[in-house]
């Protein structure tokens, strides 16, 4: 928190806002301050806010909300800052409320596996706080160590265990949510998801930050099983190491988890904090984890084995005690910022495509590599397809961040020409909100901004975000309206 404790601002609104979060050490507005919160994890884009509010519960966000509502002050909320699509990005000099003291584990229900929490509450700390328990929370994005579940909420995170058990949306049970007008609402009466009527617990996850403020969360929480190992095995082609993963699902196992890295994305992971001896020629691992009762999983470890066999690897290996399996996950949690140790930059992107297409998509990637004149590694949660190309540039060489722009973008339109979609947990923000053309027409896209301004009519909450601007068919439904009342 800031040091300060005098508000020296002559400006009335940052006056009130301060008030209502208790003083000067509850919010920021002096410029070297905001600067920390002029963008999120993709920093291309930078903005800075109004000010940030620091609200310590549910009712000083209502009252934040309520301010910024009838006073027409742009607003949004921001978690720990992790995101990758500039969805907390202040674009519209936005008021920030920051859900960073929010962050308390509220409750555990062993007997119903559920757990209360407030949105500043960071992912991994719930596992750790329920581990001795036996129990664990699923979804586990590489940022789990810091990024908050009420971030997850917004995002609709993913991870690498989501093939099997789902992504977050799956794990949650109920929501507190402020609205845009400060009204509070509660979803999920006493943690039943599945409520009659329409499914508004699966609307706002995911809705990154558009439709209301989460201020509660009741998630599901799962035994942990009974027995797991882990396998790793190279391929010196690509295409084997894609077979493979298809040949493994279609055997009938549902891993826990399937991964997959290419040659510069080993480079990168073996040059940062987590080497574990990847040989430098190598063209793709594979990273599978199979979890379950203990009778069958030594079958299943025997058929992947057969099956990367089958598709000319080169070594394969089961881990042989937890300490080994912790740091061959470890190196791959760390591949996004691990490209930071061969490249000055990097463009994360996040598509989604079927599975059987997965070598020519890679191929396409690759080309467009080639085309562009940039790197492009390649990391992703190959079981459920969901691809995430890292585009590697140096921003102080003129017209290279377009350029990586540009091919993150063709990326995208590979994906979503082949069956897939743009995004499968970073979200849109205002990263992919052009590429939303690629998988949506206008029509479609009308029918969800419609939604939105069902929840956030003037829309001062996170505007500027998930949808393309100018949104031509929107803009004219707009105009015709305003000519009807004129």
């Amino acid at each position: 928190m800031p040091a300060t404790k005098v508000i020296k601002s002559k400006d009335k609104h940052i006056q009130q806002l301060a008030t209502i979060v208790g003083g000067g050490r509850s919010i920021l507005y002096q410029k070297e301050d905001l600067l920390a919160y002029d963008c999120d994890g993709f920093t291309i884009h930078k903005h800075l806010p109004k000010a940030v509010v620091f609200p310590k519960d549910t009712q000083e966000v209502a009252a934040l909300v309520k301010y910024c509502h009838d006073n027409d002050l742009p607003f949004l909320a921001r978690g720990a800052g992790t995101g990758l699509s500039g969805g907390a990005i202040p674009l519209n000099e936005e008021v920030i409320i920051s859900m960073v003291r929010m962050k308390r584990l509220l409750s555990v229900d062993m007997e119903n596996r559920r757990a209360v929490v407030e949105p500043g509450f960071v992912n991994l700390k719930l596992t750790n706080s329920i581990s001795d328990k036996g129990y664990y929370y699923a979804p586990d994005p590489s940022s789990q160590y810091c990024c908050t579940i009420g971030g997850n909420v917004a995002e609709n995170a993913g991870g690498a265990h989501c093939l099997k058990y789902g992504v977050t949306t799956n794990h949650i049970l109920g929501l507190e949510v402020v609205m845009p007008n400060g009204d509070i609402i509660e979803i999920g009466k006493d943690g039943v998801a599945d409520e009659p009527g329409y499914d508004l617990l699966g609307l706002i996850t995911g809705s990154e930050g558009t439709l209301g403020i989460v201020t509660k969360i009741v998630v599901r929480i799962l035994k942990n099983p009974e027995s797991k190992q882990t396998v790793l095995a190279y391929f010196d082609k690509v295409s084997d190491g894609s077979q493979a993963v298809s040949d493994i699902i279609s055997s009938g196992i549902v891993p826990a988890a399937l991964e997959m890295m290419d040659k510069t994305a080993i480079e990168g992971v073996e040059a940062a904090a987590f080497p574990v001896g990847h040989p430098k020629d190598i063209d793709a691992v594979l990273l599978i984890e199979v979890d379950g009762i203990s009778a069958g999983i030594d079958e299943q470890i025997e058929e992947i084995l057969k099956v990367c066999r089958n598709r000319n690897v080169r070594e394969v290996k089961v881990a042989q005690d937890e300490a080994e399996r912790g740091r061959w996950w470890a190196n791959r949690k760390t591949g996004f910022g691990a490209m930071g140790a061969i490249s000055p930059d990097y463009l994360v992107q996040d598509g989604v495509i079927p599975r059987s297409k997965l070598p020519i998509v890679l191929e396409r990637i690759n080309q467009i590599s080639e085309e562009s004149g940039l790197r492009i590694a390649n990391i992703f949660h190959a079981g459920d397809g969901n691809l995430h190309p890292l585009v590697l540039f140096d921003a102080r060489v003129p017209g290279e961040i377009e350029k990586a722009l540009e091919a993150g973008s063709a990326c995208l339109k590979v994906c979503a020409d082949v069956g897939g979609t743009i995004t499968g947990e970073h979200g849109v923000g205002i990263e992919k909100r052009e590429e939303m053309r690629f998988v949506f027409t206008e029509e479609e896209i009308a029918a969800q901004t419609d939604v939105r301004e069902v929840f956030n009519p003037k829309n001062l909450l996170n505007a500027g975000k998930l949808f393309p601007s100018p949104g031509r068919c929107v803009e004219v439904k707009k105009e015709m309206k305003a000519s009807a009342t004129s």
